[in-house]
């Protein structure tokens, strides 16, 4: 019978899809295709069966469907576990319940068939909520065996790249991703509360801006020209507070034609919020409010997450501290003390700092934060004061104009948020456009263009902004414990297989 068919370990797997197969033709000789079948009425989910049974299901008659996940046979009666979205439940199989011929057919069924199932809600003397089958249909014929009962999928890999697998049978994967949603559904409660308009901006853009990364390129055929996937929201957004919208949002794809680890991959998920006549304080504060709103959601009242073994507790206030003063507490370089370029470049040769001709100033301080401080910024902590160098699109600072109205939000050594007060002065923006354009020329493939468009829409002025972007798989990946990015993304890129 099909339930004492060997294990993937103990047989073949292309055996048991050809046996699989044959029993389908069977199925289908007999007049009994499965995949003729269009609809079937579910009126209850397993897991509310389960948590309400002595509440209003119990002895009722439901009608379910699902996966069969696992098979006990005991003769004229058979125990299997049926698996939907909600979870599993017990299913009793009798032959006497459901007649002779419907429970012979049963017994050519397979692990991983999708059948739906019409019975009474009982305990069983174990006390196990389960469903006693009146009927029991085939709805789906599964010709691929699921991966043994026991140990699972645990390749890695494979997980990866056959994530219809992973689901079916890792619950806790399932419940990651059902995090996931309930992450984004907490932003967006959030930031609606605050009077925030969530819209849509462009995915293809004539120019590649809004952040220091190299892009995509495509071609448009009708055009003729080439179009670049978006590397940023920002410069779409920034424009409609020019317009006259105070509050807007966007959480959307991003690409980025860079490496992938277990922090990135070539896609992901940002959300960028601009706020009208805000700065980047207002933008700190919200970013602190908006992870403990989310996270106590998501983990609890207490705000406790564990993130690659180390615990985070985002009830507490966070860390703030200037990128010149984390690096001479890492360093003990006081880069407030360094006059010029030539004094930068001789404290990195120094420190073993390896910086290119391009460089300036504030890209050796960037260097040495990157060197002795990342690593270091475990618990949460907002890092000010960023180099005008390094920050094309962020206001001076008024007391200091070689540093910008900036932060950077640091967990687990890794940057989380990326926020500042808007650059709204068009002939200072024309500059570092005209500076990146000198980068770019120069071999700097993450430099941007120059968007004439963006300085049009500046010229005719933009209120005091305060403009923030937040990493969205990273904000899962903390909350839900998760070690790789490619955890909390449904089908993140892989390479591809060598079928050579």
């Amino acid at each position: 019978m099909s339930n004492e068919v060997k294990t993937p370990e103990e047989q073949d797997v292309n055996e048991l899809f050809r046996i699989r197969a044959d029993k389908l033709t069977r199925l289908k000789e007999n007049g009994n295709d499965p995949f003729t079948k269009t609809k079937y009425n579910v009126d209850a989910y397993n897991a509310d069966i389960a948590a309400n049974c002595e509440g209003g299901y119990e002895g009722k008659t439901v009608s379910i469907a699902g996966r069969i996940m696992s098979w006990r046979d005991m003769g004229k009666a058979n125990f299997i576990d049926v698996t939907d979205a909600s979870g599993k439940i017990q299913v009793y199989v009798r032959r006497d319940e459901i007649g002779d011929d419907a429970f012979a057919d049963f017994k050519t069924w397979d692990i991983g068939d999708i059948v739906g199932v019409s019975g009474e809600v009982f305990r069983t003397k174990r006390g196990e909520v389960s469903v006693k089958a009146q009927s029991i249909i085939l709805l789906s014929k599964s010709l691929r065996p699921l991966p043994e009962k026991y140990h699972g999928l645990k390749d890695v890999e494979l997980r990866y790249r056959q994530r219809y697998v992973d689901l079916m049978v890792n619950p806790d994967v399932k419940k990651t991703f059902a995090a996931r949603s309930n992450i984004i559904k907490a932003v967006r409660s959030y930031l609606d509360s605050l009077g925030y308009m969530e819209v849509e901006t462009p995915v293809l853009h004539q120019i590649a801006g809004g952040a220091a990364a190299r892009p995509f390129i495509t071609h448009h055929n009708a055009l003729n020209i080439e179009l670049y996937l978006r590397i940023a929201l920002e410069l779409y957004l920034k424009r409609l507070i020019v317009g006259g919208f105070d509050k807007v949002y966007e959480l959307g794809r991003v690409f980025r034609n860079e490496g992938i680890d277990l922090h990135h991959n070539p896609e992901f998920t940002l959300l960028e919020l601009y706020c009208a006549y805000a700065d980047y304080e207002a933008m700190m504060d919200l970013t602190e409010d908006m992870f403990r709103y989310v996270a106590k959601i998501v983990c609890g009242e207490d705000c406790k997450t564990v993130f690659e073994g180390v615990e985070y507790d985002l009830s507490k206030p966070f860390t703030r501290i200037s990128m010149t003063d984390a690096v001479l507490r890492d360093s003990g370089v006081d880069f407030t003390q360094i006059k010029d370029l030539d004094e930068a470049r001789a404290v990195a040769k120094q420190h073993g700092i390896e910086y290119e001709q391009r460089h300036l100033k504030g890209d050796i301080l960037n260097l040495f934060f990157e060197k002795y401080c990342e690593e270091k910024l475990i618990q949460p902590t907002f890092v000010t004061g960023h180099p005008v160098d390094i920050s094309p699109l962020a206001k001076r600072s008024p007391s200091n104009p070689e540093y910008t109205e900036r932060f950077e939000l640091f967990i687990g050594g890794h940057e989380y948020a990326n926020a500042f007060s808007e650059l709204n002065d068009p002939i200072d923006q024309r500059e570092r456009f005209v500076h990146q354009a000198l980068l770019k020329s120069q071999g700097d493939d993450e430099a941007c263009d120059i968007d004439e468009d963006y300085l049009n829409a500046l010229e005719y002025g933009m209120p005091p902004t305060g403009g923030l972007g937040i990493g969205i798989d990273r904000m899962v990946m903390l909350l839900t414990g998760s070690s790789s990015i490619r955890d909390v993304l449904l089908f993140p890129t892989m390479k591809p297989l060598d079928n050579d």
